[in-house]
């Protein structure tokens, strides 16, 4: 499983946990906006592999297998609305691009305010990742300005939502 992280990642280490209790082997990728909230040290200890946020250089190995399952949480506004339009300026996005083509189930819990929420190119975001195959989770958005409803957001809701998908290919 790989988990790309986006925006306020401060929690990562609770869905590290999480996917671990279900026998998960994790990789964390991050939005280089992401990876800037990330405790990066305390990340990889977790996980036993080196979190990333930019492409590998040219001649360099490929540093992880190929993802069976992908979690984006949180998902942030600029993360929703650019994999959506199929922008991939960060490797996070460019994995993401891939991945429903290539058959891996992803999971996405947004994170995002009232006002990012009623914008009308988030609106039609979600719809366009759900004909992708992506299974969007709840979301709850918070004020603006209020960096709020952290305490709301289940990211373990992002492992019960690829479960079944998991179970299918078993």
């Amino acid at each position: 499983m790989v988990v790309c992280a986006a925006g306020m990642v401060t929690d990562v280490g609770k869905l590290i946990t999480a996917a671990h209790e279900w026998h998960w082997d994790v990789e964390v990728i991050a939005t280089p906006q992401g990876f800037g909230f990330l405790d990066v040290e305390a990340v990889e200890a977790q996980t036993g592999h080196p979190t990333r946020s930019a492409w590998r250089s040219p001649g360099e190995p490929r540093p992880t297998r190929p993802a069976v399952a992908i979690a984006v949480a949180p998902a942030s506004f600029n993360t929703v609305n650019k994999w959506a339009a199929g922008i991939s300026g960060s490797l996070a996005l460019g994995v993401l691009r891939e991945a429903p083509a290539m058959g891996i189930p992803v999971a996405v819990l947004p994170y995002l305010n009232s006002a990012q929420d009623a914008h009308p190119a988030y609106r039609q975001s979600p719809a366009r990742l759900r004909e992708m195959g992506a299974l969007i989770g709840s979301h709850e958005p918070h004020r603006p300005k209020a960096s709020g409803g952290a305490d709301h957001y289940r990211l373990e809701e992002a492992l019960e939502l690829l479960a079944p998908a998991l179970s299918a290919r078993a």
